[in-house]
């Protein structure tokens, strides 16, 4: 690789730009989505139930085919704007009833508004799960493409709030890249031990009915059952809320993080990175000159929104008697994962909006004396020194040179040689040039070699790999999205077949 030559896979730019046009036409079927609330989700359950039972025999299809009859009607009754959309069953069952008869009733057969709620809860929290994962995805695509344009932008990096060494803006990002990759993974897990069917558990104990739950797993999208009836109801409701909301509560304080490294740009007369000025920053009412990133206080916000959401999932879960509703509403993790999602769209407009000042940046860094390690390191490496040796020596370089008012370049090299001698009672082990070229920022970023280090290689690598690794990502949301439009457009299949029925 060609020194200075900043290489990144045409395929991920391309990749990228893929992934933004799928999210800015809403996904997939995106237009068709219907609206979701526990009325969808009754009815859905009602069809899922009356193919198994009529499949299983338990309820005759002539019957069957009259009871999805009076299901349709209901279901485009409440389709109807303005139309009132009750989520009671007992209230839906009352209406189906009314258009059905008596036999109405037999889609209720072997289940419980107990498991029915369960399952209602878990529809909501992978469909929410989604949604937040597709905004991260895009917030990624936007990251790493900041990342791509910044691998030879030096920054100063911080520990205690101090300037402690020198480093790329792009590996910088890279380390929020790789956080929002383990997200991910854990989004990912979450998502599978959510995505199981708790329909057929009645209210604990199953019933006397040969209930074929795994049909009805397949009918409405999950990828199996939540086993254990008593389990699937009253223990781990609570445990898929609090998982998922913990997941995205981690996110959430890494960006915090990040939003806070941003705003302290800010109180700098000339910072190194900042806002354009556009529709994430704002004008003072009273002070012309100021330029307000709004935007990175709404982030903050968000991200704080989010770990309070979490807390209160945890918080309606704990102590509450078995059977209760408390521990097994998704409400709250929910709207965290609509809070996040809110969150990670506006990180990615950020990215797509931060300027860097590179001149600015390398100079903040040269005024400092980050570079110190590397002085040190040079010792040892160079001059066969101890390190503790060569880090007192560094250590009373940077004293003199604050004391004189000097940055590290303005050093007088006879100066480097008396320090070393006052340190070590020897000569300084390295020529003029050796010990110019250990206090460079550039030589220092550049000529790392640890794996995971600021080098260009290391950064391009990275680059790559975090690419191939949201296209994974990608491609798994995308997977979810289809499986579930599969499985709906199977079940309205085998429930217009029996709907059919009534009609012969």
């Amino acid at each position: 690789m060609r020194k200075g030559k900043v290489i990144f896979n045409p395929w991920f730019a391309a990749f990228i730009v893929l992934v933004t046009l799928f999210f800015a036409s809403g996904g997939a079927d995106a237009q068709s989505t219907p609206k979701l609330d526990a009325f969808y989700t009754i009815g859905e359950m009602n069809k899922a139930s009356i193919v198994m039972l009529c499949e299983k025999g338990i309820v005759p299809k002539p019957i069957g085919g009259k009871i999805a009859k009076g299901i349709t009607q209901q279901i485009a009754e409440g389709d109807q704007p303005g139309a009132k959309r009750p989520t009671d069953y007992l209230v839906i069952e009352r209406r189906l009833t009314e258009l059905v008869g008596e036999d109405a009733s037999r889609v209720h057969t072997g289940r419980s508004r107990q498991d029915m709620a369960s399952t209602t809860e878990r529809i909501f929290l992978r469909e929410a799960l989604l949604e937040a994962f597709e905004n991260m995805n895009k917030a990624r695509g936007s990251l790493l493409s900041l990342a791509s344009k910044n691998v030879d932008t030096i920054i100063p990096a911080y520990t205690h709030g101090v300037q402690a060494q020198p480093t790329t803006f792009a590996h910088y990002l890279l380390a929020l890249a790789e956080s929002l990759n383990r997200d991910g993974d854990r989004l990912r897990q979450a998502f599978a031990r959510i995505n199981l069917s708790p329909l057929g558990t009645a209210a604990l104990g199953t019933s006397s009915f040969p209930i074929d739950r795994a049909r009805l797993a397949v009918l409405l999208g999950f990828d199996g059952i939540a086993e254990n009836s008593y389990g699937a109801n009253h223990v781990s409701p609570a445990e898929t809320n609090m998982e998922f909301a913990s997941d995205l509560a981690i996110s959430a304080v890494t960006i915090g993080h990040f939003v806070q490294d941003i705003h302290t740009q800010y109180h700098d007369p000339v910072p190194w990175f900042m806002l354009k000025e556009g529709e994430l920053t704002g004008i003072s009412s009273i002070m012309p000159q100021k330029r307000n990133p709004w935007a990175l206080n709404t982030l903050r916000q968000a991200c704080s929104t989010v770990i309070g959401n979490a807390q209160s999932t945890f918080v309606m879960a704990h102590n509450v008697t078995s059977g209760m509703f408390d521990f097994r509403s998704s409400a709250q993790a929910v709207q965290a994962a609509r809070n996040a999602a809110g969150m990670y769209k506006l990180l990615g407009d950020i990215m797509d909006n931060l300027v860097v000042n590179r001149e600015r940046a390398l100079a903040e860094v040269n005024a400092d004396y980050s570079t110190m390690t590397e002085v040190a390191d040079v010792l040892v490496r160079e001059g066969n020194v101890p390190f503790r040796i060569g880090h007192h020596f560094a250590s009373e370089l940077t004293n003199y040179g604050r004391s004189n008012g000097k940055r590290p370049t303005e050093i007088p090299y006879t100066e480097a040689v008396r320090i070393y001698k006052d340190v070590a009672g020897e000569k300084l082990p390295l020529t003029e040039a050796q010990f110019r070229t250990s206090m460079s920022a550039e030589g220092m970023v550049f000529g790392a070699l640890g794996r995971g280090g600021p080098q260009r290689e290391e950064v391009n690598r990275m680059l790559v790999e975090h690419g191939q690794e949201m296209r994974g990502q990608v491609e798994w949301v995308m997977a979810q999205r289809t499986k579930l439009q599969n499985a709906s457009t199977a079940l309205q299949r085998d429930f217009t077949g029996l709907s059919e029925t009534a009609s012969k």
